[in-house]
Protein backbone atom coordinates (compact mmCIF):
# COMPACT_ATOMS: atom_id res chain seq x y z
CA UNK A 1 0.00 0.00 0.00
CA UNK A 2 1.19 3.66 -1.14
CA UNK A 3 1.93 5.92 2.23
CA UNK A 4 0.82 8.85 0.29
CA UNK A 5 -1.96 10.62 2.00
CA UNK A 6 -5.41 10.26 0.70
CA UNK A 7 -7.52 13.21 -0.04
CA UNK A 8 -10.52 11.84 1.38
CA UNK A 9 -8.81 11.53 4.96
CA UNK A 10 -7.86 15.31 4.43
CA UNK A 11 -11.91 15.73 3.43
CA UNK A 12 -13.57 13.80 6.37
CA UNK A 13 -12.14 15.21 9.57
CA UNK A 14 -12.35 18.09 11.28
CA UNK A 15 -9.58 20.63 11.00
CA UNK A 16 -8.09 20.86 14.66
CA UNK A 17 -8.06 16.89 14.62
CA UNK A 18 -6.57 16.78 11.31
CA UNK A 19 -3.62 19.65 12.29
CA UNK A 20 -3.14 17.01 15.26
CA UNK A 21 -3.00 14.25 12.90
CA UNK A 22 -0.57 15.46 10.29
CA UNK A 23 2.23 15.50 12.93
CA UNK A 24 4.56 12.74 12.48
CA UNK A 25 3.44 12.44 8.87
CA UNK A 26 6.42 12.74 6.56
CA UNK A 27 6.18 16.32 3.80
CA UNK A 28 7.66 15.06 0.55
CA UNK A 29 9.69 17.07 -2.10
CA UNK A 30 10.82 16.28 -5.35
CA UNK A 31 13.62 19.05 -6.40
CA UNK A 32 14.46 20.28 -9.71
CA UNK A 33 17.52 18.23 -9.79
CA UNK A 34 14.95 14.93 -9.28
CA UNK A 35 16.21 14.86 -5.76
CA UNK A 36 13.86 13.20 -3.09
CA UNK A 37 13.77 14.56 0.32
CA UNK A 38 11.55 13.85 3.08
CA UNK A 39 10.77 15.45 6.56
CA UNK A 40 8.84 14.67 9.09
CA UNK A 41 6.16 17.73 10.10
CA UNK A 42 6.80 18.43 13.43
CA UNK A 43 4.25 21.07 14.38
CA UNK A 44 1.72 22.81 12.62
CA UNK A 45 -1.43 25.61 13.31
CA UNK A 46 -5.15 24.90 12.73
CA UNK A 47 -7.36 27.59 10.87
CA UNK A 48 -10.93 26.61 11.01
CA UNK A 49 -13.68 28.24 8.68
CA UNK A 50 -14.88 32.02 8.35
CA UNK A 51 -16.19 32.34 12.20
CA UNK A 52 -11.66 31.65 13.17
CA UNK A 53 -10.97 35.04 13.58
CA UNK A 54 -7.15 34.35 13.35
CA UNK A 55 -7.95 32.80 9.79
CA UNK A 56 -7.59 34.27 6.14
CA UNK A 57 -11.64 33.46 5.34
CA UNK A 58 -12.54 35.75 8.15
CA UNK A 59 -13.37 38.17 5.34
CA UNK A 60 -15.11 36.09 3.46
CA UNK A 61 -13.98 34.83 -0.31
CA UNK A 62 -11.78 36.79 -2.38
CA UNK A 63 -9.48 36.04 -4.75
CA UNK A 64 -6.79 34.87 -2.17
CA UNK A 65 -8.98 32.73 -0.10
CA UNK A 66 -10.28 31.16 -2.80
CA UNK A 67 -8.26 27.89 -2.34
CA UNK A 68 -9.54 27.32 0.58
CA UNK A 69 -12.79 26.79 -0.09
CA UNK A 70 -11.48 23.88 -2.02
CA UNK A 71 -12.29 20.24 -1.05
CA UNK A 72 -9.14 19.29 1.28
CA UNK A 73 -6.22 17.85 -0.54
CA UNK A 74 -4.36 20.82 -2.01
CA UNK A 75 -1.72 23.15 -0.97
CA UNK A 76 -2.47 27.00 -0.11
CA UNK A 77 0.84 29.24 -0.19
CA UNK A 78 0.99 32.45 0.46
CA UNK A 79 3.47 35.42 0.88
CA UNK A 80 3.83 36.76 4.02
CA UNK A 81 5.05 40.42 5.55
CA UNK A 82 6.31 40.24 1.67
CA UNK A 83 9.29 38.50 2.62
CA UNK A 84 8.21 34.45 3.83
CA UNK A 85 6.61 32.13 1.99
CA UNK A 86 4.26 30.26 3.83
CA UNK A 87 3.15 26.63 3.52
CA UNK A 88 -0.33 25.84 4.33
CA UNK A 89 -2.70 21.89 3.42
CA UNK A 90 -6.22 22.99 2.78
CA UNK A 91 -8.41 20.72 4.58
CA UNK A 92 -12.12 19.70 5.04
CA UNK A 93 -14.96 19.30 2.78
CA UNK A 94 -15.59 21.50 -0.63
CA UNK A 95 -17.05 25.11 0.67
CA UNK A 96 -15.36 24.65 4.49
CA UNK A 97 -12.49 27.49 4.26
CA UNK A 98 -10.02 25.66 6.53
CA UNK A 99 -6.45 24.63 6.63
CA UNK A 100 -2.99 23.69 8.58
CA UNK A 101 -0.08 25.62 8.44
CA UNK A 102 3.17 23.53 8.50
CA UNK A 103 5.10 25.42 10.62
CA UNK A 104 8.29 23.28 11.58
CA UNK A 105 9.55 19.95 10.22
CA UNK A 106 12.80 18.29 10.96
CA UNK A 107 15.44 20.57 10.74
CA UNK A 108 13.49 23.61 9.68
CA UNK A 109 11.78 25.46 12.56
CA UNK A 110 9.43 28.32 11.43
CA UNK A 111 6.94 28.36 8.53
CA UNK A 112 9.33 30.27 6.74
CA UNK A 113 12.20 28.26 7.57
CA UNK A 114 9.99 25.32 5.75
CA UNK A 115 9.18 26.64 2.81
CA UNK A 116 12.79 27.67 2.12
CA UNK A 117 14.62 24.48 3.07
CA UNK A 118 12.60 22.55 0.55
CA UNK A 119 12.33 25.60 -1.63
CA UNK A 120 9.00 25.76 -1.85
CA UNK A 121 6.97 28.84 -3.62
CA UNK A 122 3.95 30.29 -4.40
CA UNK A 123 3.82 28.48 -7.90
CA UNK A 124 2.71 25.84 -5.80
CA UNK A 125 -0.38 27.78 -4.67
CA UNK A 126 -3.67 25.16 -5.27
CA UNK A 127 -1.47 22.05 -6.26
CA UNK A 128 -2.47 18.77 -5.21
CA UNK A 129 -0.80 17.26 -1.98
CA UNK A 130 -2.46 13.77 -2.18
CA UNK A 131 -0.13 12.81 -5.63
CA UNK A 132 3.35 13.48 -6.62
CA UNK A 133 2.31 15.67 -9.57
CA UNK A 134 3.40 19.28 -8.40
CA UNK A 135 6.53 17.98 -6.61
CA UNK A 136 5.28 17.92 -3.26
CA UNK A 137 3.12 15.63 -1.36
CA UNK A 138 2.73 13.94 2.32
CA UNK A 139 3.26 10.59 2.85
CA UNK A 140 2.12 8.48 6.45
CA UNK A 141 5.24 6.10 7.27
CA UNK A 142 4.35 5.04 10.74
CA UNK A 143 1.45 4.60 13.09
CA UNK A 144 -0.94 6.85 15.22
CA UNK A 145 1.25 8.94 17.61
CA UNK A 146 0.03 8.53 21.28
CA UNK A 147 -1.43 11.69 23.45
CA UNK A 148 1.97 12.09 25.47
CA UNK A 149 4.01 12.87 21.91
CA UNK A 150 1.69 15.97 21.61
CA UNK A 151 2.14 19.52 22.98
CA UNK A 152 -0.67 22.03 22.20
CA UNK A 153 -0.37 26.03 23.15
CA UNK A 154 -1.97 29.41 21.19
CA UNK A 155 -1.42 30.03 17.76
CA UNK A 156 1.65 32.82 17.43
CA UNK A 157 0.82 35.64 15.87
CA UNK A 158 -3.18 36.04 16.07
CA UNK A 159 -3.50 38.27 18.89
CA UNK A 160 -5.65 40.56 17.02
CA UNK A 161 -8.36 37.77 16.89
CA UNK A 162 -9.41 38.65 20.01
CA UNK A 163 -8.87 37.14 23.20
CA UNK A 164 -11.49 33.89 22.35
CA UNK A 165 -9.94 33.35 19.04
CA UNK A 166 -6.19 34.12 20.15
CA UNK A 167 -6.22 31.47 22.97
CA UNK A 168 -7.62 28.46 20.95
CA UNK A 169 -5.03 25.99 21.44
CA UNK A 170 -4.53 25.00 17.84
CA UNK A 171 -0.68 25.21 17.64
CA UNK A 172 0.21 21.03 17.70
CA UNK A 173 3.88 20.13 18.15
CA UNK A 174 5.78 17.04 19.24
CA UNK A 175 7.17 16.57 22.39
CA UNK A 176 11.00 16.01 23.19
CA UNK A 177 10.05 12.47 24.39
CA UNK A 178 9.12 11.47 21.25
CA UNK A 179 11.51 12.17 18.91
CA UNK A 180 14.15 10.85 21.51
CA UNK A 181 12.40 7.38 21.18
CA UNK A 182 12.64 7.56 17.58
CA UNK A 183 16.58 8.31 18.03
CA UNK A 184 15.95 11.28 15.83
CA UNK A 185 16.95 14.82 17.18
CA UNK A 186 14.67 17.05 17.26
CA UNK A 187 14.72 20.65 15.82
CA UNK A 188 12.34 22.85 17.89
CA UNK A 189 12.65 25.10 20.13
CA UNK A 190 11.42 25.49 23.41
CA UNK A 191 9.96 21.90 24.19
CA UNK A 192 10.00 20.44 27.34
CA UNK A 193 9.83 16.43 28.91
CA UNK A 194 6.22 15.67 29.73
CA UNK A 195 7.31 15.13 33.70
CA UNK A 196 9.24 18.66 33.90
CA UNK A 197 6.31 20.31 32.32
CA UNK A 198 5.84 22.53 35.70
CA UNK A 199 4.40 26.47 35.25
CA UNK A 200 8.46 27.11 37.95
CA UNK A 201 9.60 25.34 34.60
CA UNK A 202 8.24 27.20 31.49
CA UNK A 203 9.87 30.82 31.95
CA UNK A 204 8.94 32.87 28.67
CA UNK A 205 11.74 32.19 26.36
CA UNK A 206 13.14 33.76 22.88
CA UNK A 207 12.54 31.85 19.98
CA UNK A 208 14.56 30.75 17.04
CA UNK A 209 12.14 31.63 14.80
CA UNK A 210 12.02 35.08 13.53
CA UNK A 211 13.03 36.44 17.26
CA UNK A 212 9.33 36.53 18.62
CA UNK A 213 9.18 36.24 22.39
CA UNK A 214 6.61 33.37 23.44
CA UNK A 215 6.04 31.20 26.39
CA UNK A 216 6.71 27.49 26.00
CA UNK A 217 3.81 25.33 25.26
CA UNK A 218 1.67 23.79 27.93
CA UNK A 219 1.53 19.98 27.32
CA UNK A 220 -2.05 18.82 27.53
CA UNK A 221 -3.36 15.74 26.65
CA UNK A 222 -5.19 16.91 23.02
CA UNK A 223 -7.05 14.13 21.30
Amino acid sequence: MSPMVEAKTLQARKTVALARWLLGKHLVRRHADGRIEARMIVETEAYDGERDLACHARVGRTARTDVMYAAGGVWYVYLCYGVHEMLNLVVGPRDWPAAVLIRGVEGAVGPGRVTRALAITRSLNRAPACDDSAGLWLEDRGGPLPRSAVVASPRVGVDFAGPVWAAKRWRFTLTRMHHKFLGQAHPLFPLVEREKATPSRLAPTKSARQGESITPPRVVDSG
